[in-house]
């Protein structure tokens, strides 16, 4: 009888050392090339990291380009549904899915991508948790800011972007450029090179971060934006998030690898990287560079005033408070900003 103890002892032991040793591959995906900033300065020194802290009992494979399958605006729903594990992806390429989180992408909202990146985590905890419930977020960021790339001309007055036709990343960027006299069309940046290409679109709206890895820089001659010293035109969110049953399967010293990976330090983090490579790329791209008169773009903030004034509207009627909403984005982005 004592060799059976013995024996089942050492068996529950060797299981428990199974289990605790047991390799986690995440599949991470995003569509965007692996020469991106997304792809080498986030997802490949995040999954590193964690590796290193779970001392390798996780581990990831990353997928760049849309290389499992399915369409920029399915990464959310393969991340939800655990087709894949973990995901980047940009908010709005689900048009109208996250309509609350939309205040950090209305025109002339904020300066610092690293600041208001950490006021975006705090925003969506304290007051959008709920549209995010169906998955577990590992950060939540935005970029530098995106300005003006055409193929034939330089955007140095509104009147020179009536009826050109531009591409616009989300739905509160489609409203402004529409109301500063363009054509806004709409698509995910993958697809911005080939529009470029067959005329589809005139120019696009921008950051410089992510233009080389594009090739976008090759397609555009005319970059035109604001000074320094005025709010980012546009801005987009941006989610990594993970598949919420996986997470929860975690054992809790691997939640805690997870957590330590995750949250309002990480979204700061990422939005001062891809702030400095921003201010990298523009130095490196070619073309004329137009700094849009002060004068214009206050003239330009008036014209777009409605377009703000619509999202509290929107937000109204899907029963929040929108002015209260937008009053506590411009609070948190001026607390971390200080």
């Amino acid at each position: 009888m004592k060799w059976l103890r013995v024996f089942a002892g050492s068996a529950v032991l060797l299981c428990a050392f199974s289990v605790r040793a047991q390799e986690i591959m995440l599949k991470v995906h995003h569509p965007l090339p692996s020469t991106s900033t997304a792809h080498q300065k986030v997802l490949e020194p995040w999954c590193a990291k964690i590796t290193a802290e779970s001392k390798g009992r996780i581990k990831c494979q990353i997928y760049p380009s849309m290389q499992l399958g399915g369409s920029v605006p399915q990464l959310y729903d393969q991340v939800k549904d655990g087709v894949v594990d973990v995901i980047w992806t940009v908010a709005g390429y689900s048009a109208g899915r996250f309509p609350l989180v939309e205040v950090f992408e209305l025109p002339f909202f904020m300066h610092s991508a690293e600041t208001s990146s950490k006021a975006l985590w705090d925003y969506v905890q304290q007051y959008d948790a709920d549209e995010f419930k169906d998955v577990h977020p590992i950060a939540f960021h935005l970029h530098g800011g995106g300005v003006f790339h055409m193929i034939k001309k330089p955007i140095v007055h509104r009147a020179d972007l009536k009826g050109m036709k531009v591409r616009a990343p989300t739905r509160q960027t489609t409203k402004m450029l529409a109301a500063l006299g363009a054509t806004p069309v709409g698509m995910p940046v993958p697809q911005v090179p080939e529009a470029l290409q067959k005329g589809v679109i005139e120019g696009t709206i921008l950051p410089y971060e992510v233009m080389p890895a594009l090739k976008i820089d090759e397609l555009t001659k005319f970059h035109s934006g604001p000074d320094e010293s005025q709010p980012l035109i546009y801005n987009s969110v941006f989610i990594i998030a993970m598949n919420k049953a996986k997470y929860e399967s975690l054992p809790p010293d691997l939640k805690k690898v997870i957590d330590a990976n995750s949250g309002i330090g990480l979204s700061g983090q990422i939005g001062r990287l891809f702030a400095e490579v921003e201010v990298a790329n523009k130095k490196k791209i070619g073309g004329v560079t137009n700094v849009i008169a002060n004068e214009e773009i206050e003239e330009w903030k008036k014209v777009v005033q409605p377009v703000t004034d619509g999202w509290v509207a929107d937000a109204d009627a899907k029963g929040a408070d929108g002015k209260a909403l937008l009053k506590a984005a411009h609070d948190l982005i001026a607390k971390y900003g200080k």
